[in-house]
């Protein structure tokens, strides 16, 4: 999936469909001159229904269709017949979606389990036939009721990826380079900032058959909360990991500072991103001899659990999994 297929954020609207309207007839037939009432009710209009679908990751089949109205029901009839209820228009969403209405910002609906399925807009209730108005004192009503109108609005649909382990750190970090070391994704990798503009989800294979899912998030850097760079507009998919691993580069300047940036970036944008389990690697040790290495390693932060890594000669790669998967379970 090419990158500019990658939609997490989209806005829509939405009209349920209007209730049916309550028949007035009164019953016909030879030899019965006096027949009464029997005007059937309106069907009920069409509800706007979202979704979970577990194989899909992005918003981008609503790109290009942002308006769903739902039809009306039918009309009641004689002999008490029911007016047909609309159809139900069905909006697909990846897991890990939230619905916000557009005006207040207030989350309506969250969708994390595959097909379950929530009414966003309810279709109008179809009217009642004359046939529900006799009584002793009104034997021949001649009204019934017009059924009720539907709803629609704004909404705005945001996806946060659901992934075990979310990978963050600095353009550059080589993230892309694990991610496709590690699973069978195909991220793009180049030798310049910011070459991922979307996540990117890959299947990590573990031991007897297991795995686990990690998301690269796209290079976060210092004031990413605020709007700066890419990160402030992938920092919500974080959200969801389980676990998080920081990359960091053993060429960078200061370890220590461009862990604390990021650990920084996350705090600001939700405080409750610290809360979860995170580990720390350093990357592109593949040219560090045991001297160099141990000079970093007495310098790393405190409170955090470190491992040297390298993508190119696979070093220290199993045991990353090994400590990722021990951290999931």
């Amino acid at each position: 999936m090419t990158e500019g297929n990658f939609v997490d954020y989209i806005k829509i609207y939405a009209s349920s469909g209007k209730g049916g309207q309550g028949s007035v007839h009164l019953h016909r037939e030879k030899f019965i001159t006096k027949g009464g009432p029997d005007g059937g009710d309106g069907g009920r209009g069409g509800h706007i229904i979202l979704r979970g679908d577990k194989n899909m990751w992005t918003l981008f089949h609503l790109k290009f269709k942002r308006h769903f109205r739902a039809e009306g029901g039918g009309a009641g009839s004689a002999s008490r017949s029911t007016g047909k209820d609309a159809e139900d228009i069905y909006i697909d969403v990846p897991l890990g979606t939230i619905i916000r209405d557009a005006d207040t910002d207030e989350i309506l609906h969250e969708i994390t389990e595959d097909q379950k399925e929530v009414i966003l807009l309810p279709g109008g209730k179809g009217g009642l036939g004359n046939w529900n108005f006799k009584s002793s004192t009104n034997q021949t009503p001649r009204y019934a009721q017009p059924g009720i109108d539907g709803q629609d609005g704004w909404f705005r649909i945001e996806l946060k990826l659901l992934a075990d382990v979310g990978l963050v750190g600095f353009p550059n970090a080589g993230k892309s380079t694990l991610l496709s070391v590690l699973t069978a994704a195909k991220p793009k990798i180049a030798d310049y900032a910011f070459t991922t503009l979307k996540p990117n989800l890959g299947i990590v294979e573990y031991r007897n058959h297991q795995s686990f899912v990690i998301a690269d998030i796209p290079g976060i850097i210092e004031g990413a909360a605020e709007g700066k760079g890419l990160g402030h507009r992938f920092l919500r998919h974080i959200e969801r990991n389980s676990a998080l691993l920081f990359l960091v580069p053993a060429d960078s300047d200061d370890i220590n500072k461009e862990y604390e940036i990021l650990l920084n970036e996350l705090k600001k944008h939700n405080p409750e991103l610290l809360d979860k389990d995170r580990l720390l690697a350093i990357s592109k040790t593949d040219m560090l001899d045991e001297e160099l290495q141990a000079e970093i390693k007495a310098e790393l932060p405190k409170g955090v659990e470190a491992i040297f890594i390298s993508s190119v000669t696979q070093k220290g790669l199993q045991e990353l999994k090994d400590k990722l998967w021990k951290m999931l379970n």
